[in-house]
């Protein structure tokens, strides 16, 4: 549910009017692992390019 309204950000019907394979094939596309922390150089460049 957290994933259905969270980061899918369905609304509660359209949530509950999904199959599971409708909900495990929109979960698919979003990254398993949850991606990996930039490194120091990565967040220095984009340090220098968003300042605020």
């Amino acid at each position: 549910m957290a994933m259905g309204f969270g980061l899918l950000r369905l609304s509660p019907a359209a949530f509950w009017a999904m199959t599971p394979r409708e909900l495990e094939r929109a979960l698919s596309v979003l990254p398993r692992d949850g991606g990996q922390a930039p490194r120091r150089a990565e967040l220095s460049a984009l340090m220098r390019i968003f300042p605020d």
